[in-house]
């Protein structure tokens, strides 16, 4: 899966969110680390919904395509 993130530099690093995934954020000192720990956030998050779902059996999820 392939996620936009937004990365801002700043005196103490870099910080970067995922608009599309709301309050996933990451910091790193570098735009690499930043990078690598966005990544990690984004697979946490993805997986915490997951399981959220898993526990909730009213609620059905579907995939859409979309062309943009």
């Amino acid at each position: 899966m392939r996620y936009k993130v937004v990365l801002r530099k700043s005196e103490e690093g870099y910080s970067v969110s995922c608009p599309g995934l709301p309050g996933c954020w990451s910091q790193g000192a570098s735009e690499a680390e930043a990078l690598d720990n966005i990544r990690s956030a984004i697979r946490e998050y993805l997986g915490v919904v997951e399981e959220l779902l898993r526990e909730t059996p009213e609620i059905e999820v579907r995939e859409l395509d979309v062309a943009v």
